[in-house]
């Protein structure tokens, strides 16, 4: 058995953080300038704990583009680095100096930002050379010199430096000349620095003046360095709140609501989130909360820290105990993640519930915005649907809101069924569906309006919650079968009759994409004539398939409806004596051919009766074909004299049109013929 030391040099570490280390290359800039602030924050830690008695001066991190000499210079005044430190915090990769700092002063040192010992060598992703000009804040120290080329050989000498602090100077390899265009920069600093805690400059302000950009005396300030997270929220108020989601997103519509997270233990965490409007349409706005880490800019893909409903939020998170990659990219898999993605999201609930309990008024105001959010939150999240059930809420067609548990208790009486379900009616527009709407609250039930994207998951969901609950579209059958309490009545037409309607009726329905099947109700006579519906069953698997692709094959599915025929109804019983005058002769005649058959075909059933299929004679059998054949023949005769009669009916056609008018499917040139014969019926 041997032991023994795997060997990585800095020849073989150089290639691997210049193309591998940062996913971007722009991060470099944070990194460097993250260190600076880091430098800085050190000495103000030293100088509370007395040991740094000098004059603290004005404390920033300036950055600085030399075109000409194409280098980019990020200079503090902070700590400083001696020859000694430069050796052991430079020369040895991966050696972090923040992170010794943070062991040795772990009261005092709360915002030092580097973890990993790596942030320095970033900027060789973009430079072909690096210098580091540093004076120690150490009483008679030396100013020295690094300087490295991207390889292993480096030099280090005495230099004269006037003041404290670090200069980093990276000349700009050819490649990467992008980042020594102002703008650019400029954009970066803002996404990655806007936060950070010591001030940060890049040049002088401009401003326009007498219609040109002019450059002031005035350093151009980055951040913001104590940004409103960072305070108690007793110190805001709604405006600051309000201030703050605009220097977020400055052309952002103004949100509903705030929830301000504040949190020692069992983890740090703060941090502001927004609820913004979302309109009728799940609009996935994700990467609009940001992830800080000590209000350095992280990420803006959360999607590991937070739930992926609450991704439909804007704001920021900041925790230093979220656990991120060696190049502070991304989150990395960790217990703390779930507990930090739990927390916030019983946070989120609770707030959303004091906001309900406050002002209800408000809250309902705004639910029309809000309710997608709460909705995609119920369907994905068990926890926060058990919290959200008492603050989500049911609008019903007058405008009136109710939580679930209201709404039971207002409607249960008179919406139970006779199995004992409780029978939800909805709506999902109430313009179009207005005859429905009508005719049930005629009846004197209630309708809700379920008019969002989600509302057909959520039904579902909230019928699995509560099995003696249904919901049930308005508009899927005819108002005596939504809720049935007795049995239906029956109709009054023979079976003959209804035989006779229903290629009358079908001789007129559109063919195109749809299925109709042709029913008859006693719908009572007041009622509409025809009424279509769709069954509940079908339309929620169509509208499913429509949001989620492995139901396509549903969503290839015609669409089918029921053409209910209110047989109460004077012009269906105008319909069925037209077909008796003009038709009657011509049906008796078949009928006559029929009846001898249909007693043949009794005969011959009966022949056959309590004997096995082998048993019955091959004459009988052929016999059996040749009268069915026969009956087949002359149904399809009658079937044609009916479709002929139901073709030349107007009111047939007008009763079908006004039907699918009340549905909105009567549309084009359907619709124009429709006008058109509508107006030469009553000239």
């Amino acid at each position: 058995m041997s032991t023994g030391k795997i060997g990585v040099t800095s020849q073989d570490l150089f290639p691997i953080i210049k193309k591998f280390l940062y996913s971007d290359h722009d991060i470099f800039l944070r990194e460097i300038v993250s260190n600076a602030v880091d430098a800085t924050q050190k000495l103000k830690t030293l100088s509370s704990t007395g040991e740094f008695k000098g004059d603290l001066g004005d404390l920033k991190v300036s950055v600085a583009i030399d075109k000409e000499a194409k280098t980019i210079t990020i200079s503090d005044n902070g700590i400083g680095m001696t020859q000694e430190e430069i050796e052991k915090y430079i020369n040895q990769i991966a050696f972090s100096g923040a992170e010794e700092f943070m062991d040795k002063y772990k009261d005092q040192a709360n915002a030092i930002i580097g973890h990993f010992g790596l942030g320095f060598y970033s900027s060789f992703m973009v430079s072909d050379k690096v210098d580091i000009i540093s004076l120690s804040h150490k009483e008679g120290a030396q100013a020295v010199k690094w300087s490295c080329e991207g390889n292993p050989e480096y030099t280090l000498e005495e230099v004269e430096k006037a003041d404290r602090g670090t200069d980093i100077v990276m000349h700009i390899s050819e490649d990467e000349k992008e980042f020594l265009e102002e703008g650019r920069i400029q954009d970066l600093l803002n996404k990655y620095c806007k936060f950070l805690p010591i001030e940060i400059t890049f040049g002088k302000k401009k401003e326009w003046k007498d219609g040109k950009e002019v450059v002031t005396e005035e350093a151009n300030l980055i951040n913001d360095t104590t940004p409103a997270w960072t305070k108690k929220p007793s110190d805001l108020t709604e405006e600051n709140y309000k201030d703050f989601y605009r220097q977020l997103y400055p052309m952002g519509e103004e949100p509903l609501f705030h929830i301000h997270l504040n949190v020692d233990y069992p983890f740090n965490l703060t941090g502001i989130l927004y609820f913004p409007k979302i309109k009728n349409s799940v609009e996935i706005q994700k990467n609009k909360i940001q992830l800080y880490c000590n209000q350095v800019f992280v990420t803006d893909s959360v999607e590991g820290i937070v739930p992926e409903f609450l991704t439909l939020l804007h704001g920021v998170i900041d925790s230093p105990d979220i656990p991120l990659n060696v190049s502070r990219s991304y989150l990395q898999s960790d217990g703390n993640v779930k507990k930090i993605s739990n927390h916030i999201t019983k946070k989120v609930a609770d707030s959303l519930f004091d906001i309900f309990k406050k002002d209800r008024e408000d809250f309902e105001n705004k639910w029309d915005d809000l309710r997608i959010f709460v909705q995609y939150g119920m369907l994905s999240e068990e926890k926060f649907y058990d919290r959200a059930k008492k603050f989500m809420l049911l609008k019903n067609t007058d405008g009136k809101y109710f939580t679930t548990e209201e709404y039971e208790t207002i409607v249960k009486e008179n919406q139970t069924d006779k199995e004992g379900n409780m029978i939800c009616l909805y709506a999902t527009n109430a313009e179009e569906q207005y005859t429905y709407i009508d005719l049930a609250k005629a009846k004197g039930y209630d309708v809700l309006l379920m008019d969002s994207q989600l509302d057909n998951h959520l039904i579902n969901t909230l019928e699995q919650k509560t099995t003696t609950t249904k919901y049930v579209r308005v508009d899927s059958d005819v108002v005596d079968k939504l809720i049935q309490k007795d049995e239906v009545k029956a109709s009054n037409l023979t079976e003959e009759q209804k035989n006779d309607l229903i290629p009358v009726f079908n001789s007129q329905l559109p063919s195109e994409k749809v299925n109709y099947i042709v029913a008859f109700e006693s719908l009572g006579a007041e009622s509409q004539p025809v009424m279509i519906t769709q069954a509940e069953f079908m339309r929620r698997m169509k509208d499913m398939a429509a949001m989620n692709p492995g139901m396509a094959m549903y969503g290839e599915m015609p669409d089918s409806y029921n053409l209910v025929v209110n047989t109460d109804h004077a012009l269906i019983e105008n319909i069925l004596s037209d077909k008796d005058d003009k038709m009657g002769a011509n049906l008796t005649d078949v009928n006559a051919k029929l009846t001898p058959l249909f007693e043949e075909r009794a005969q011959l059933d009966a022949l056959k009766k309590d004997k096995k299929e082998d048993e019955v004679p091959q004459e009988e059998k052929d016999k059996m074909t040749e009268v069915q054949k026969q009956i087949t023949e002359i149904n399809a005769e009658r079937e044609a004299l009916l479709t002929g009669f139901g073709k030349d009916n107007q009111i047939v056609k007008q009763l079908i049109d006004l039907a699918l008018l009340a549905n909105n499917m009567l549309k084009g040139e359907e619709l124009a013929k429709f006008v058109k014969r509508s107006v030469d019926m009553i000239k």
